[in-house]
């Protein structure tokens, strides 16, 4: 196990190293790098792309580049977003916890929601209610969020002006203001994942309450409630588990197009803007922040299996026979 995970995490370094040098050298071959302030470089400006070594060849602005990432966590500097010449690394952490906020909020509505809705449907399966449940399913799976999203800002933002159409970034956390203004957003990326969980948990559920070892539970005095939520209930979570924490992960990484629509300040929505505004240096560390947290949630998805199932063996190969 031990030896599975060290090897996981020399591939996911070797990774990122490979991705960083080729965004980087894809990105340094682009024109206009640091732009001139009105027709001129200010000393504050020059003394910068000196100090990352814009005018030198390209391998030494790489070496300076991982120097200065390895050594200070410095990503370099923001040129058309925040504040002039403001650190990247400064103006990220400033987006974080808007998109932290809104993701914890949907996915504190959403999991229990998705749970619930997939259990009833498996246990009451092909009856009136695993039928309702089934057309949630389709409806929500087929529909991208931002549709939903544009819906829900014009029929409850604007027709019946029950919500902010965005979200009131000045305010507090926790005050009214703040989450009655994020209902729309939360509503928005919520609908997805509850479709998910309850498609995947019904799948997952149905088939072990049929399986042969939830009529021996009953035969040996379990009531069919018991039988379960002990048994099948339990079995049904471990390919479940990966779903769960792939909601969890997305806490962090938020979603680009749900806050670029209720003007959540948020990293998904300063990803985009770094594209359309040519801060490159704030698309690099966007771009290594995303992948970074995608190859660390597909080390986490393997690992997860081995903790629910003990039988299960991460990298073995194989699972142990009880």
């Amino acid at each position: 196990m031990v030896k599975y995970v060290l090897k996981r995490i020399a591939l996911m370094v070797l990774s990122l190293f490979l991705i960083m040098t080729m965004l980087f050298v894809l990105i340094r071959l682009l024109p206009n790098q640091v732009e001139a302030v009105q027709g001129g470089y200010d000393k504050a400006l020059s003394d910068m792309r000196e100090a990352w070594g814009y005018n030198k060849p390209l391998i030494v602005q790489y070496g300076i580049f991982l120097k200065n990432v390895f050594t200070k966590w410095d990503w370099g500097f923001c040129t058309t977003m925040g504040t002039y010449l403001q650190p990247v690394t400064d103006y990220i952490l400033s987006k974080l916890p808007a998109t932290i906020y809104i993701n914890v909020l949907s996915l504190l509505f959403s999991l229990p929601l998705g749970i619930i809705f997939g259990i009833t449907a498996a246990v009451y399966k092909n009856k009136w209610q695993d039928h309702l449940v089934q057309v949630f399913i389709m409806m929500f799976i087929s529909v991208p969020s931002f549709v939903y999203a544009f819906l829900l800002q014009y029929f409850i933002g604007f027709k019946l002006n029950l919500c902010p159409l965005v979200l009131h970034s000045g305010s507090k956390w926790f005050s009214w203001q703040m989450i009655h203004s994020a209902i729309l957003p939360v509503l928005a990326l919520s609908f997805g994942p509850i479709a998910g969980q309850m498609r995947l948990i019904r799948a997952e559920l149905t088939e072990c309450l049929t399986s042969n070892y939830m009529l021996l539970a009953r035969t040996k005095g379990l009531t069919k409630s018991q039988a379960t939520v002990r048994h099948a209930f339990r079995n049904s979570m471990v390919p479940l588990m990966p779903s769960f924490l792939a909601d969890f992960i997305s806490i962090i990484s938020g979603s680009m197009i749900i806050e670029q629509i209720f003007a959540v300040p948020g990293i998904g929505k300063t990803y985009l803007l770094s594209i359309t505004q040519k801060d490159y240096s704030v698309f690099m560390a966007c771009s290594m922040f995303y992948i970074t947290i995608g190859l660390i949630a597909g080390i986490l998805f393997d690992l997860s299996y081995g903790f629910i199932d003990p039988r299960i063996r991460v990298g073995s190969g194989k699972t142990n026979e009880l």
